[in-house]
């Protein structure tokens, strides 16, 4: 296979709006002796990469963002946590996979997969690509599916326990939905009244439209609250939660990180572990047809403002896709 020496990478210029992505012209990179080199299918553009753009981040998480990505502008231009495509090329001392395997990667905060070209080491989160799966499908799988096993992992979820998921039509929400259920979980799902068939059919065995209800006025009602848009606090949720309740701060701030447990109950935030073997598992899951990866919009690479902007608009479902190559 022919690999060439310059490739098309979608670049952040600056802090700001959706026009701050533009498309440009980086060399292939040449992959190390641990890496392979991936030909992009598809990417995503997630609520991360978003944020990263706009540093619009929770409370008192604006200046550690910055410190942790550049001050004035992002020292990794090309942002992009998950992908699905081709191996093109391997190191010398990468065996897990050969030149033509289809597969999903994800560097995660390493980033760099909005581009034609990727290079990964191989210890890191990759797993062939399930058979059933197109690969804008498989482009979705990590992100949520990652950042949802590893809230339920620090929650401890048991079977019979009842888990509210606030945002359950997003990304990480969609996928929180599923694999609480998947442990056994009675499942409330919490979105916006158009979404309620999709959280319905994803496993969840009750809705609310966040919209004429307050999630939070009842009393012991949840073992498990996870809020996956930020769209509540640690404290607003007491009153809901059981005696030894969790709250997930998904998108929590300094706030949540900070909060100390009362009456046993107690808030769980920070960062999402990236493991290799959480991406093995949600490919057998869906593999097995056991986890559905929901794509919002699939756009061309050109459109990526676009893609921005739809996920700026805080209405998408699951995750918006970019077709790279084909």
């Amino acid at each position: 296979m022919s690999i060439p020496t310059t490739m098309k990478a979608a670049i952040v210029t600056a802090y700001g709006s959706p026009e701050m992505v533009e498309i440009a012209t980086r060399p292939v990179p040449v992959p190390r002796d641990d890496e392979i080199l991936i030909k992009t299918v598809a990417t995503t553009v997630n609520s991360g990469d978003a944020r990263m753009r706009a540093v619009n981040v929770p409370t008192g998480m604006k200046t550690l963002m910055r410190l942790a990505i550049g001050i004035t502008r992002p020292r990794q231009p090309v942002f992009g946590t998950e992908l699905a495509g081709i191996v093109v090329a391997t190191g010398r001392n990468a065996t897990r996979f050969a030149v033509g395997d289809a597969v999903i990667a994800f560097p995660g905060t390493r980033l760099k997969c909005h581009a034609e070209y990727v290079a990964v080491s191989e210890t890191k989160p990759i797993a062939k690509k399930p058979e059933n799966l197109s690969f804008e499908e498989a482009a979705g799988l990590c992100f949520g599916g990652t950042t949802a096993l590893h809230f339920l992992r620090k929650a401890n979820i048991t079977t019979g326990e009842h888990v509210l998921v606030i945002g359950a039509s997003g990304a990480v929400g969609s996928a929180m939905v599923q694999l609480a259920k998947n442990s056994g979980a009675k499942v409330t799902a919490v979105a916006s009244a158009a979404n309620a068939e999709l959280a319905l059919s994803l496993g969840a065995d009750a809705f609310i439209d966040y919209a004429t209800t307050d999630y939070t006025a009842v009393s012991s009602a949840y073992d498990v609250i996870g809020d996956t848009v930020g769209a509540t606090s640690f404290q607003r949720c007491l009153r809901a939660l059981k005696p030894g309740g969790r709250y997930l701060a998904v998108d929590g701030g300094i706030g949540d990180m900070l909060a100390r447990p009362k009456d046993g109950k107690r808030s769980i935030a920070g960062m999402a572990q990236e493991r290799p073997e959480d991406v093995a598992l949600l490919a057998d899951l869906a593999a097995r047809g056991h986890y559905r990866v929901v794509v919002d919009q699939v756009f061309d690479f050109a459109d990526i403002a676009k893609a921005h902007a739809r996920v700026d608009s805080r209405h998408k479902r699951g995750s918006v896709v970019l077709r790279v190559t084909e």
